[in-house]
């Protein structure tokens, strides 16, 4: 047994980079490797390669781009997302529009980074979203506000706002500590719950507010309180 508990190893956080671009693809990979916290395990330049890749590697976060070559980024974020234990999905990509965003949080995505404002960012998004957090750019999580307060009635599913009523107090206690981009171990230490009492409060959350991803809850709680 070691006597200093600090010094062992901590697990690294396991990563498959996808997309289309060699260029991209090694930057990405330098920029990574760089970080004691972070491995990647494999890279893939289409959508077959990138559930291929996935399922022989295992990465706790695929770092996703939307449009790739013979499936596209959204419908390989919505096979791995189908299956038993999905890794975490970060669309790193240069598409920013409305519908783009609300597209890639409908089919489960964990985080949305804007290749042109990432930059030294994005290993940060990686560790968040492998520990359970949300990882949204600024930017964008502010774009997609902007719309659903323009938006006109019925656009947007304002519906959405309303089902807030259903949930619970310490329902509603574990959402605003997930909307500010807390993981389920810092949820449960600061609430003083166990993790899985904290993903059984999240599972009852998403399916009060009919939402498949912590992002799409997330939005729609920071929404609610006119932020």
């Amino acid at each position: 047994m070691n006597p200093n508990p600090s010094n062992v190893e901590q697990k690294k956080v396991r990563v498959l980079i996808a997309d289309d671009h060699q260029i991209v693809r090694m930057g990405l990979r330098s920029l990574l490797d760089l970080h004691p916290q972070i491995e990647v395990v494999g890279e893939a330049g289409t959508g077959h390669e990138a559930l291929a890749q996935a399922a022989s590697t295992h990465p706790d976060v695929v770092l996703l781009d939307l449009r790739m070559p013979e499936l596209d980024g959204l419908e390989v974020c919505r096979r791995l997302k189908a299956q038993p234990s999905s890794p975490a999905v970060l669309f790193l990509t240069s598409f920013a529009d409305d519908q783009t965003i609300l597209a890639a949080i409908e089919v489960g995505a964990d985080g949305y980074m804007l290749k042109s404002l990432a930059g030294q960012n994005i290993p940060a998004a990686v560790i968040t979203a492998a520990a359970g957090g949300t990882a949204m750019d600024p930017a964008v999580t502010r774009q997609i506000l902007d719309a659903v307060k323009k938006s006109k009635p019925g656009e947007h599913r304002p519906e959405q706002a309303d089902r807030m009523h259903a949930l619970a107090p310490q329902e509603m206690r574990v959402l605003e500590h997930l909307a500010s981009g807390r993981s389920n171990k810092q949820i449960a230490q600061e609430l003083q719950l166990s993790e899985g009492t904290v993903r059984n409060y999240l599972s009852a959350v998403f399916a009060k507010l009919k939402v498949e991803s912590r992002v799409a809850a997330a939005l729609i709680y920071t929404a609610s309180r006119g932020r």
